[in-house]
């Protein structure tokens, strides 16, 4: 009758039995599970198509990041959105692409960066105001550093405004930071194999700046310096830039040997490795070579570091390797 309830075989779909007549029941029996088998995967499809939702921590930190790199275009709420990021920026692995394609947001930066400029001759640079640019600084290595936007950072030609930051000599906390901190933008830069990056930083005359902080610089300083220049001497077309003319040459190879000397007095393992590196690939020009067969300091020849190295096997082979190059080129000259 028109007024009677359906079963609940008839509401799901599934064909009451009576309605399939006399047929035997082994075959009934496999229609129904056939059907309850079409609505079962059409739940697992609709699981599958239904939007996931976001847990809601994630959620929160990620719209938490948004309202902050908002900030950064407000000039009043900038200083402590700065603060935030800069110690949000190891955590989110997108803050990046976010800060690049945002709005305002790395031109907010670079006002950050230029309005330094005035503070810095004559030097009257302030702990607070070394911070503020730092943290800046810091979310410029974070867009330096990542692979969707580091090209997209040095087409913009952006390291160009740390350098006078890094053309600084006044040896107080602040502006120490403040190199520190740029140095780590360029590191950032380097740390990737590219050749587009040694171009760029060749191009535009990286390495005296380099070599100033490696002479004058803190520990660090030295360190993050010495590391560019190790990078750069790895790179072909860095090696025979370097090597290509006897001031160059000598210019990176008098820095190095005073850097060693300072080691005498103060050892650092961290520094002696990177400084070895670029003795040894210095050595795999002839030109250069040849001439550290006369410049190359006598303190790396002896046992001088011996203590130093003591745990430090691959400096220890590079420096082997080192020696026997350039004694090598010495055997070939003899001969």
């Amino acid at each position: 009758k028109s007024g009677c309830r359906s079963s609940p075989a008839q509401a799901s779909g599934v064909p009451a039995v009576a309605e399939l007549g006399g047929l035997p029941r082994a075959y009934v029996r496999a229609l129904v599970r056939i059907f309850k088998a079409k609505e079962q995967l059409a739940d697992s499809i609709h699981e599958m198509l239904a939007p996931q939702e976001v847990p809601v921590s994630g959620q929160d930190d990620a719209e938490k990041i948004f309202l902050l790199v908002l900030e950064l275009t407000n000039p009043e709420q900038r200083e402590s959105a700065l603060l935030e990021l800069s110690k949000r920026r190891e955590t989110f692995v997108d803050l990046a692409p976010i800060l690049w394609h945002s709005f305002g947001t790395i031109s907010a930066l670079l006002q950050e960066i230029v309005a330094i400029y005035p503070l810095l001759s004559p030097p009257s640079l302030t702990a607070q105001a070394s911070n503020r640019v730092c943290n800046a600084l810091a979310l410029l290595q974070c867009v330096a550093s990542h692979p969707e936007t580091r090209t997209l950072f040095l087409n913009a030609h952006i390291p160009l405004f740390l350098y006078p930051f890094l053309n600084t000599v006044s040896k107080t906390r602040p502006f120490e930071y403040l190199r520190l901190t740029s140095l780590g933008v360029i590191g950032a830069l380097v740390k990737i194999d590219d050749a587009d990056v040694i171009n760029f930083l060749l191009s535009t005359e990286i390495i005296p700046l380099c070599l100033r902080i490696m002479e004058t610089g803190s520990e660090l300083s030295k360190t993050v310096a010495t590391f560019i220049v190790q990078k750069i001497l790895l790179d072909e077309t860095g090696l025979a830039y370097i090597c290509a003319t006897a001031e160059r040459f000598y210019a990176v190879s008098t820095v190095l040997g005073n850097l060693v000397g300072t080691l005498v007095e103060q050892p650092s393992a961290r520094l002696l490795k990177h400084i070895v590196r670029c003795y040894l690939r210095l050595s795999d020009n002839p030109r250069a070579r040849e001439a550290l067969r006369q410049c190359l300091p006598d303190v790396l020849r002896d046992a001088t570091f011996s203590a130093c190295l003591k745990d430090d096997v691959t400096t220890k082979r590079w420096l082997t390797q080192l020696l026997f190059n350039i004694t090598e080129a010495s055997a070939h000259a003899v001969s």
